[in-house]
């Protein structure tokens, strides 16, 4: 079910790794694609190529006319890093689920459904 705000309609996910947590909102069919996270561009959130490289491989799924105009806006806070950037990966195929449910298998089937439920170990 989508939501609307100001900004137009749009799908919302929520992902969880360790103690991050990532709200995801994918605005489908705007005037420009926009990928941001807590308000800043995701290569400049995400230094590491390679971590900016996997926060939108669920994205890759969607055909490219579809992927042209979508705009993703994301709030991720607790955890470190590399947590983050996998509660993101969770939360983006969450949204995507919800934009497109003929998605869901391909998603699941490729892992973008799945939450980890490791945690660090309590010290004893």
């Amino acid at each position: 079910m989508a939501k609307k705000t100001d900004t137009g309609q749009y799908f919302e996910g929520i992902g969880r790794r360790k103690e991050a947590v990532a709200r995801v909102r994918l605005f489908p069919a705007g005037k420009e694609a926009f990928y941001r996270i807590n308000g800043r561009d995701y290569q400049e959130y995400f230094s590491v190529k390679r971590l900016s490289q996997l926060v939108f491989t669920p994205l890759k799924i969607l055909d490219s006319s579809l992927r042209k105009g979508t705009g993703v806006e994301i709030r991720v806070r607790g955890g470190g890093v590399k947590a983050q950037s996998e509660a993101v990966v969770l939360g983006l195929g969450r949204a995507l689920a919800k934009f497109n449910p003929e998605l869901k298998k391909e998603l699941r089937v490729m892992g973008y459904l799945t939450r980890d439920p490791r945690r660090v170990e309590r010290k004893k």
